[in-house]
């Protein structure tokens, strides 16, 4: 089984900031790699659905909040592929579906609300076979999609990127797509992860975690930047909402405000201050997830 996908443009960005500071700046189009499974969703859910179809399962069951770019990118998939799909999502049942619910639903997905507390526990044995045990000939993936299978996809990202690079860019959430990221670099380039959530050395540690079960000692070529989450996972202010509708006005590629308005808001920033050595090349990983813009003003903080 093979996901078909089309070519994904990569796009150079010139403005005055990239001139000023002597950079040349890329993002990888993501978001235009399928109509429906895009974005990184598609490298994480490709040898996961492979290996479902080699074990003889019928049925993607997983878990996402509300919004869960994952929970649309797996019911798309499921429809397309044919599996049955079956959603256990963080949080109360609404009469009126959202965007994401109501296409994961279109899809042919079920859905299952759990608590909020409840669903701290997902992966815990009781919760978890309380859940699975209603269903049968299931195969599980995790929130977004996040194991080992999801990150020897993410491996294949920068194969799409065909120019000579010093610095690719990722927003994480997990740190799985940055770790497949890093896993495919040549000892020369780097990594930088824009952790998008509160938590000193969330995503730091979660790499850390991934790269040990490929057995692979920690390695020196990515870093993460902490400084760009707004107050916290799906939180936007006023001024992350005025650069993103800015950089999109200027260049013509929409941002989601949940990862890559934020990781393009920190590049910007880090060119402002010198982050970046002039004559570097710098490619920017735009993983999609833009279904996600219609809930983003839910959360909205002026921190």
């Amino acid at each position: 089984m093979e996901i078909q996908e089309t070519a994904i443009p990569l796009q150079q960005i010139n403005d005055e900031i990239t001139t000023k500071h002597g950079v040349r700046l890329f993002v990888l189009r993501l978001d235009l790699n399928h109509p429906y499974i895009s974005g990184n969703k598609l490298f994480k859910l490709k040898y996961n659905l492979e290996e479902a179809k080699q074990q003889g399962k019928d049925t993607l069951l997983t878990f996402g909040g509300a919004f869960s770019n994952h929970i649309a990118a797996t019911a798309a998939a499921g429809k397309e592929y044919e599996f049955k799909t079956i959603g256990i999502i963080r949080g109360e049942e609404h009469k009126e579906l959202n965007p994401t619910l109501k296409f994961a639903v279109d899809c042919g997905m079920q859905l299952i609300y759990v608590s909020r507390e409840d669903y701290k526990n997902k992966y815990v044995p009781p919760f978890l076979n309380l859940q699975t045990n209603k269903f049968s000939n299931y195969y599980l993936i995790p929130e977004g999609g996040s194991n080992e299978l999801g990150i020897e996809g993410c491996k294949e990202i920068t194969k799409n990127i065909n120019i000579d690079f010093d610095v690719v860019c990722c927003p994480c959430g997990t740190g799985a797509t940055l770790t497949g990221i890093i896993l495919s670099l040549t000892n020369q380039q780097i990594a930088i992860g824009f952790q998008v959530l509160k938590g000193e050395n969330y995503i730091k540690n979660e790499v850390n975690s991934w790269l040990e079960k490929f057995n692979i000692p920690k390695k020196s070529n990515f870093y993460i930047e902490e400084s760009f989450h707004f107050g916290g996972y799906a939180k936007v202010t006023p001024q992350l909402k005025q650069f993103i509708k800015g950089f999109e006005k200027e260049n013509n590629i929409p941002l989601d405000y949940v990862y890559t308005g934020k990781m393009m808001f920190g590049i910007y920033d880090m060119m402002e201050r010198g982050g970046f050595e002039k004559g570097k090349t710098i490619v920017a990983i735009h993983t999609g997830g833009l279904q996600g813009n219609a809930g983003f003003n839910i959360n909205e903080t002026t921190e």
